[in-house]
C-alpha cells in the first residue's frame, strides 16, 4: 500500500456514505480528497465513485464536481401571466401560477406546480392577453381563484418538504415584478395575506449581470443569446419561461456562478 493513511480515510469515507447525511457529502469529499496525494488520489478515484454510486449518490455527486455549491438546497423558478391589454387595465390579475422546485446541487428540476387562474374583476380576457399569453378564456374558466391557489400552493411546498426551517429555498424570478408588484399588489386588493417565502426572491436579470457583465434589456431572449441556448416554447408562456429561467440558471452555476438574494427585505 503505497499511502496507509490515505487508504484509511477513502475506507472511512466507503464504509460511512449509507449513512452519511447527503448534503455534507460534497464537503467530507473536498476534506478527504485535500489531503490525499495525488497518486493516491487518482488511483481510487474510481473506487470512491463506485462505492458512492452504490448507496446512491453518484449522480449528485457527478454534478457536484462540475460546478461549486450553491448557497441553497432549492431554487423555486416563478413566472407569473396576468390579465393585460394597451392600454393596461388595473388591477391586474395573476391567470398563470407556475413554479419549478430546482435542485440547488445538480440544478436539475426535481417538482413541477402549474395552476391557472379564473380572474374576478376583469373576468373577460382581452385578445391582447390572449395573443400575448396564448393563454384562451376556456384555459382559465372555472379555474380556482387566486385564494385558492395560493392555498394549494402551500400545500405544496409543506409536500416537497420546502416549509422545513432546515431547508433553504428562495424563489426566483425573471425580474422584481412578480414578486415585488404583481402578488402583493393583487393580494392587497382582495385582502388575502403574503406568505413570508414570497417576500425574498433572486431578480435572475440582476444575477445575469453579475455573472456575464451586460444588462438583458430584452430579458430572456437576451440571457438565452448570451448563453448560446435555444429558447424553450413560447415567450411569455408562464411555464415555458420558468423552463427557460431554469437553463439559464443551470448553465450560470456550470460556470461557477452563485446565486445571492436580490431583494431587499420587506
Amino acid at each position: 500500500v503505497s499511502d496507509a493513511p490515505g487508504c484509511s480515510m477513502i475506507a472511512l469515507l466507503h464504509t460511512g456514505a449509507a449513512k452519511f447525511p447527503q448534503n455534507l457529502l460534497p464537503r467530507a469529499r473536498q476534506a478527504v480528497c485535500s489531503l490525499l496525494p495525488a497518486g493516491v488520489l487518482k488511483g481510487y478515484s474510481s473506487i470512491v465513485s463506485r462505492k458512492l454510486a452504490s448507496h446512491g449518490f453518484g449522480a449528485s455527486m457527478a454534478a457536484m464536481s462540475s460546478f461549486p455549491p450553491q448557497r441553497y438546497h432549492y431554487f423555486l423558478v416563478l413566472d407569473f401571466e396576468a390579465t393585460c391589454d394597451k392600454p393596461q387595465i388595473h388591477p391586474q390579475e395573476i391567470i398563470e401560477f407556475p413554479i419549478l422546485k430546482l435542485n440547488g446541487r445538480t440544478m436539475e428540476i426535481e417538482s413541477t406546480f402549474h395552476m391557472y387562474v379564473q380572474p374576478v374583476v376583469h373576468p373577460q380576457l382581452t385578445p391582447f392577453c390572449t395573443e400575448l399569453t396564448g393563454i384562451i378564456q376556456g384555459m382559465v374558466d372555472g379555474q380556482p381563484s387566486l385564494q385558492q391557489v395560493l392555498e394549494r400552493v402551500d400545500e405544496w411546498m409543506a409536500k416537497e418538504g420546502l416549509l422545513d426551517p432546515s431547508v433553504k429555498s428562495i424563489f426566483v424570478t425573471c425580474g422584481d415584478w412578480d414578486l415585488k408588484v404583481m402578488l402583493p399588489g393583487q393580494c392587497q386588493y382582495l385582502g388575502l395575506p403574503v406568505a413570508d417565502y414570497f417576500k425574498q426572491w433572486i431578480n435572475l436579470k440582476k444575477a445575469y449581470s453579475f455573472a456575464m457583465g451586460s444588462w438583458p434589456k430584452n430579458g430572456l431572449l437576451d440571457m438565452n443569446k448570451g448563453l448560446n441556448l435555444q429558447h424553450i416554447g413560447r415567450p411569455h408562456s408562464g411555464i415555458d419561461d420558468c423552463k427557460n429561467i431554469a437553463n439559464i440558471m443551470k448553465t450560470l452555476a456550470h460556470r461557477g456562478f452563485i446565486f445571492k438574494q436580490t431583494s431587499k427585505p420587506f
